[in-house]
């Protein structure tokens, strides 16, 4: 699609709208001559220079990457109107399309009964989560594996409940009999389990939890913020068909949290929440007389912890999904290219004389280090450090990104690595652009120059 285009039209749709309410002036406090915009908006351009290549394939680093352009031109056209999803009143459009993209993201969870919304990250969407099962499960704690993301511990700390890591298996999933320990103790309320950690992409065995959850009467929560749409890809044919198990065991979970921002092809920031009892909406129950005012349908605010967030996001979120739904054959083709780049380079990689694969990816996320000698954790983290310099610097350059792992888990991967040293920095790369499907060979060249 021609961006340029779009981006003209959303100005022309904004001057229409806005003309069918009459003429006025705009205050002249806000004039500003263009010989000046252009000197100021001149520096900001050459500022955002400053930035790593997230568009391109050769960025195989951190889970970064632009929106597309439909998400674009959607969040840019609402924008211009700048509609709050609070409430009704501040986005009525926009609120609607909110709901409708919420119905979407349940339906591909497979949830039947929702109560959900957008929120500003996965960070904020697992606050939520986690907020509603202090409520139900006053006085008792939260677990989750000792390698999800940190933002659970630190949210707990927010809530003011006790947070338990439980140690993980040898593929990076939580470990279900240390939980159990845990669980046996009762002084867990909620089990926080991962669709795809941000370390390496692990799906934790949600089909497999879901028998603790009814034994010892725990919430289990899903992050998916990473993972989440990789769930179009469970029991599909060829190589990026995912075992269905974890994914459809998500369905019978209380919550699950995702990042359109992510995989959802979406600017930041656009998470979501959902809660498969909707009866929860009674923990965000609050008096705000001047918001709600001209419908008795439900608001948005009236079911959230945030208050005012973009309508742009769902707007964008909207006008994307009518193109690329999220569906096996929408959004879902998008995620098999990076599944299968993934796939392809970690064979490269295991036929290389050059690179070891560290663990071979569930997703897209490819973890690997170089060959040394010795086969020591210090020359393996000096390695490593060495070829993710090298490798922005140099000409033809790759950017990617480096994962610390301890002694324990390498060893539990590649027991013939001398453990001379506490851990060591490994290579990883996300190779979340569809583009990268077609780029893996040239990114794995260039690093075996590079080691």
């Amino acid at each position: 699609m021609d961006l340029q285009h779009w981006l003209r039209q959303a100005a022309q749709s904004n001057q229409e709208w806005t003309a069918d309410f009459g003429p006025y002036q705009t205050h002249p406090s806000l004039d500003i001559e263009d010989g000046r915009f252009a000197e100021v908006f001149e520096e900001f351009t050459e500022r955002l220079k400053d930035n790593y290549p997230f568009f391109h394939p050769r960025y195989a680093g951190q889970m970064l990457k632009p929106p597309h352009p439909a998400a674009v031109v959607g969040y840019v056209t609402a924008m211009l109107i700048n509609p709050n999803n609070h409430a009704l009143d501040g986005g009525p459009a926009t609120a609607r399309m909110e709901r409708e993209v919420m119905q979407q993201l349940a339906g591909m969870f497979g949830f039947t009964t929702h109560l959900g919304h957008l929120t500003t990250s996965g960070t904020m969407a697992n606050l939520e989560a986690l907020f509603v099962a202090r409520e139900l499960h006053p006085g008792r704690g939260v677990a989750y594996s000792a390698e999800a993301h940190y933002t659970h511990s630190r949210m707990c700390g927010v809530l003011g409940i006790e947070g338990h890591a439980v140690p993980v298996d040898g593929r990076g999933r939580i470990d279900l009999d240390a939980l159990e320990d845990l669980l046996r103790t009762g002084r867990v309320g909620t089990v926080v389990l991962t669709a795809g950690t941000t370390g390496l992409g692990a799906i934790d065995p949600i089909h497999e939890a879901l028998a603790l959850r009814e034994k010892y009467g725990v919430r289990i929560h899903i992050d998916a913020a990473y993972g989440g749409f990789f769930t179009l890809l469970a029991g599909a044919d060829g190589p990026a068909g995912l075992a269905e198990a974890p994914w459809r065991a998500i369905a019978q979970c209380d919550s699950v949290v995702v990042d359109p921002h992510k995989h959802g092809l979406q600017p930041y920031g656009c998470g979501a929440v959902l809660f498969a009892d909707p009866d929860v909406g009674r923990f965000y129950l609050h008096d705000s007389p001047y918001t709600y005012f001209t419908s008795t349908e439900l608001h948005l605010g009236e079911i959230s912890l945030e208050c005012s967030r973009a309508g742009a996001a769902a707007a964008a979120l909207w006008l994307t999904f009518q193109l690329l739904p999220p569906t096996p054959d929408g959004l879902g083709t998008v995620l098999a290219a990076g599944r299968r780049a993934a796939l392809q380079w970690s064979q490269l990689i295991d036929s290389s004389d050059f690179l070891t694969l560290y663990q071979a990816p569930e997703l897209d996320i490819v973890s690997y280090f170089p060959v040394t000698e010795p086969a020591a954790l210090s020359a393996i983290d000096q390695a490593s450090a060495r070829v993710l310099q090298h490798g922005m610097t140099e000409p033809d350059p790759v950017f990617l990104s480096t994962l610390r792992a301890d002694a324990r888990a390498f060893a539990a991967r590649h027991p013939g690595v001398t453990a001379d040293a506490e851990g060591a920095r490994l290579l990883r790369s996300v190779l979340m652009k569809p583009e990268s499907e077609r780029y893996v060979t040239h990114l794995h060249a260039r690093l075996e120059k590079l080691v």
